[in-house]
């Protein structure tokens, strides 16, 4: 059933009340969460991390990655996959980049609105809703949701969006209904959720302490039992 920004509120505090209330703290410069987020795709955290530190290690200046083969450039990135594909779309990002600002800088999108800025940044080479909401979340600390996996599934078995939208077009559908001052929580709560509980493809419903916002729940698990 539909969820009002109440029952929203409601269900982010249950979960506040199970992980903790997570504190923004910046990730740092947007270029470096941009590239970070280029390497993070279809890897585990402990291997995107790697890949970005070798990737730095050997060519510490953003301009020597532009300058390398793009064959160099994916031999430093190994660790995060798919290396052959993200050391070109990491220099076509860097390029159209130093285009805007020679210096790489980034602190042009300090001073634009944030949908402003999230258009600027899916105009990059490659970079879809998912990559510029996590530059914007993370390093700009704007009230914008990344969805990832974690997050979609959570989302469509409370009932907050349909499983068939998608996770590109979740951003927005999410968007528009939860309330701006606890979007980082609302966030980083369904990460957590995800990966300890509301689990794919079984979720532990029996430990789940939002189960009564939960339509999957309600429709589905307690269907079974009656």
């Amino acid at each position: 059933m539909p969820k009002s920004a109440s029952d929203i509120e409601a269900l982010i505090r249950a979960l506040e009340g199970l992980y903790g209330k997570p504190i923004w703290v910046s990730h740092g410069p947007p270029l470096e969460e941009l590239i970070s987020c280029i390497l993070s795709q279809h890897t585990s955290d402990k291997n995107s991390h790697r890949a970005y530190q070798s990737l730095r290690q050997a060519f510490p200046t953003w301009e020597s990655i532009l300058d390398a083969p793009a064959s160099e450039v994916a031999d430093t990135i190994r660790h995060g996959g798919l290396a052959n594909q993200k050391a070109p779309r990491i220099q076509a990002v860097l390029r159209a980049i130093q285009e805007r600002s020679p210096d790489f800088e980034m602190t042009f999108l300090e001073q634009m609105e944030t949908e402003e800025a999230r258009q600027f940044l899916m105009s990059l080479p490659g970079i879809g809703p998912k990559c510029a909401a996590i530059v914007l979340c993370f390093s700009l600390g704007r009230n914008v949701i990344p969805v990832d996996t974690h997050v979609f599934r959570v989302s469509w078995r409370l009932g907050l969006i349909s499983q068939s939208l998608g996770e590109a077009k979740a951003h927005d559908a999410l968007q528009q209904q939860v309330p701006d001052e606890i979007i980082y929580s609302f966030h980083v709560c369904l990460i957590r959720h995800g990966r300890m509980i509301c689990k794919a493809p079984k979720p532990r419903c029996e430990q789940c302490p939002i189960q009564r916002h939960c339509d999957y729940f309600n429709e589905t698990i307690r269907g079974e039992t009656r």
